[in-house]
């Protein structure tokens, strides 16, 4: 039996949907964030608009609370960045990318000796320490420029298995995080990838091996394991590409109406595949994505990106690409007025 081949728009439609930007949804915090797998949060408001755009009536005090709660964690996790994701997935997270993460901050400089990595993981036990102090305290110069020296520290974060305190992800955060040991245990790196690759494959399928390795930042070959663990049903894309999905997850039709959002900077879903085409037009990547990796605040408009957004005091301005129908204006004015309302609410 042949293949279904899946045009960009029931892609389009499909991923829309897993990440809950069809229709806002009624969810607790840290299950939306499973849903969409995870949220960028290089940017500490970035989560924040994230689940504005995907929740009805989003109170942010309510993320807040989470990541004190300790059901929500930020963390250095995929593509060696910080994003939140829920408690009951960071340690697969974490186990599954942390040798690829590493690797990127530490390439080409050897570990220090372990009783530098030993007197890190009794400072912070003892209480958070934020980076410069931790540095001082480890006979690192804070302010260093230098290369080789910020890499070695890399590695005494990685080792020590450092992680960020709750508030450091909080709206109103200023300053440099406070890390402490994280105290999860870590799960063998086979079972670790496949639940990785269901969350990605629930949250951004049907997807190709190389758009799992492109969001999570893992080389094809070190998740192979977790696919051989792992039942799924395969399509292709128009190109010829085999898509992977989870046998029973929801695909949309491709003529599903798409409401109107505006996404953060460094919206994840931009971030997710390879073939960004499914959401992000290729004309339009330039003007997106900077040489530097720098993602603006874009909007969809039927369920692609057609411009961006920037905030002038309390109003949201709306920098199309090419002139937008009529209707579709009227509805991203309406939710940029919204956003602009959420976003200098006390």
């Amino acid at each position: 039996m042949a293949e279904r081949v899946l045009t960009v728009r029931e892609l389009n439609r499909t991923t829309l949907l897993r990440q809950l930007l069809l229709r806002r949804e009624r969810l607790p915090v840290a299950r939306a964030i499973e849903r969409v797998a995870a949220l960028q949060a290089q940017w500490a408001r970035a989560p924040y608009v994230a689940l504005w755009s995907r929740l009805e009536a989003f109170d942010r005090r309510t993320l807040e609370q989470a990541l004190v709660g300790g059901r929500v964690v930020k963390a250095l996790l995929m593509r060696a960045t910080m994003h939140l994701v829920s408690a009951r997935d960071y340690p697969s997270f974490d186990a599954a990318v942390r040798e690829a993460r590493t690797i990127v901050r530490v390439r080409g400089t050897k570990p220090p000796p372990p009783a530098v990595v030993e007197r890190a993981l009794a400072l912070t036990r003892k209480r958070p320490h934020t980076r410069p102090e931790l540095m001082r305290a480890l006979g690192y110069e804070p302010r260093t420029q230098d290369p080789d020296e910020l890499r070695e520290y890399g590695w005494v974060v990685a080792l020590a298995r450092l992680e960020q305190t709750p508030e450091a992800a909080f709206w109103d955060f200023r300053g440099s995080p406070l890390l402490r040991p994280a105290e999860h245990d870590l799960p063998p790196r086979p079972e670790a990838a496949a639940h990785l690759i269901r969350r990605y494959l629930a949250a951004f399928g049907p997807a190709a091996r190389a758009d799992v390795s492109q969001w999570s930042g893992v080389p094809i070959r070190d998740l192979a394991e977790g696919f051989e663990c792992l039942r799924l049903r395969s399509f292709r894309d128009e190109g010829g590409r085999e898509l992977l999905d989870l046998p029973r997850a929801p695909m949309a039709k491709a003529d599903l109406p798409a409401p109107a959002r505006l996404l953060p900077r460094w919206e994840e879903l931009l971030l997710a595949h390879k073939d960004r085409s499914r959401v992000l037009p290729n004309e339009y990547r330039p003007q997106v994505i900077a040489v530097n990796g720098d993602v603006r605040q874009t909007f969809l408009a039927d369920g692609f990106v057609a411009g961006y957004w920037l905030q002038e005091g309390q109003r949201v301005m709306l920098e199309p690409f090419a002139p937008l129908p009529r209707r579709a204006r009227r509805e991203l004015e309406d939710e940029a007025a919204r956003l602009g309302a959420w976003l200098t609410r006390d």
